[in-house]
């Protein structure tokens, strides 16, 4: 198996400013998700960003950048599938061979090379695509409600009876972390509408994905341990 490494990094993120290349433990962010990939197994490392400091800054970590992602793909209302598929094109235009995508969002610096690999020892015939998840703290059978047509409050799902969370059925989240996606099926379906996902289960200690200040601060924290 062949993977492409696509590490998507814009230039534009709002919550957490210039957060693809702030410094966080000493170390630019995309770092670490750059380090990460290199231990993985053997593929091709593509950094898909439009932004020049980014591929600067990539570039003085050693990963080679040949790549600019096109500016109608920068804003923020661009979909990551368009964004991945983008990446394929030019990929196969070059002669990289690849038999996988394996997405890899600098937003997640705590996902190790051994996750991706266990990831990808989960990714074969039969599946669309290994997505890592951690356990949600917010359960549809046990503490989220909706309102009805009168306005209270009604369980979301299931008939309320569960009266211990251990009890209710389990359910996971995306963490952000990393993503193995048959090339072939995302070019057939939106991501969430992929028919055939393999959850991958990850620790909440390495699930932290940097969206906002406090994301970040907690991220600190733990860097620092």
């Amino acid at each position: 198996m062949i993977p492409l490494y696509i590490i998507p990094a814009r230039g534009g993120s709002k919550g957490i400013p210039r957060k693809n290349i702030k410094l966080l433990g000493g170390k630019p962010l995309i770092a670490y998700t750059i380090d990460e990939a290199r231990k993985s197994p053997q593929g091709y490392i593509l950094l898909s960003t439009d932004d020049k400091e980014i591929a600067d800054v990539a570039r003085s970590e050693g990963l080679a950048v040949n790549y600019m992602r096109p500016a109608e793909l920068a804003s923020d209302t661009a979909g990551s599938r368009e964004v991945i598929i983008d990446a394929m094109d030019w990929a196969t235009k070059q002669g990289i061979d690849y038999d996988c995508v394996v997405l890899l969002q600098p937003t997640s610096p705590m996902r190790t090379a051994e996750d991706i690999e266990r990831c990808l020892s989960l990714y074969g015939e039969g599946v669309d695509m290994v997505v890592s998840v951690v356990e949600s703290d917010a359960n549809p059978y046990f503490n989220l409600f909706e309102e009805d047509s009168a306005g209270f409050l009604h369980v979301s799902k299931g008939d309320g009876q569960y009266v211990r969370r251990q009890d209710a059925p389990r359910v996971y989240e995306y963490n952000g972390a990393v993503y193995v996606i048959r090339p072939d099926a995302l070019r057939k379906y939106p991501m969430a509408r992929l028919p055939r996902k393999v959850p991958y289960l990850m620790p909440r200690s390495r699930s932290i994905d940097l969206d906002t200040e406090m994301d970040w601060l907690i991220a600190e924290k733990l860097i620092q341990k």
